[in-house]
């Protein structure tokens, strides 16, 4: 890897020079030179884009990390399967039971949502209703129940790393 990197700036740099050279023909009204010194700056521009994918390890061009790009790559702020215990409050023997300390923790990460960003982050996260089938059963539209969950999930965000007892 480290000599294919190598081998694209050996790459860039003679196509610098050449480029420098038909810039100065190009200077003196020669056609032909003005010609080649596009297709060289195109040329530089692929290289260029090789060589950020190779020194990045990512597209050159994106904007997004990893982490924003689609539901199922994103960082849980809870652990899903405890947010479904929280939600359903079960006392049989199920490995997903929640201990009075944890049930304490997930209480306290809620605490700051109002009751309408609580109730739409319990039923999208904790019941596994879908965006669509919240909104109908809370009487709200698909995109204010996406807005109440987006705005639930930045202040538990902040609530997470401001508070002692949730470490």
């Amino acid at each position: 890897m480290q000599d294919l990197l190598k081998s694209y700036k050996e790459t860039r740099r003679g196509l610098n020079a050449a480029y420098d050279v038909r810039r100065e023909e190009a200077a003196k009204g020669n056609e032909a030179a003005m010609t080649e010194r596009q297709l060289i700056s195109e040329m530089r521009g692929e290289v260029e884009w090789v060589i950020e994918w190779l020194e990045t390890g990512r597209r050159p061009g994106n904007k997004r990390g990893i982490e924003r790009r689609a539901a199922y790559q994103r960082e849980k702020l809870m652990d899903p399967l405890r947010m479904q215990a929280f939600a359903e409050r079960g006392k049989a023997g199920s490995p997903v039971n929640l201990s009075e300390w944890q049930l304490e923790q997930i209480e306290d990460a809620l605490c700051c949502l109002t009751e309408r960003e609580r109730d739409c982050y319990v039923m999208v996260h904790g019941q596994c209703f879908s965006l669509e089938q919240s909104a109908d059963l809370l009487n709200l539209t698909k995109s204010s129940v996406q807005t109440y969950v987006n705005r639930a999930q930045v202040k538990i965000s902040e609530r997470v790393t401001s508070s002692l007892f949730l470490a």
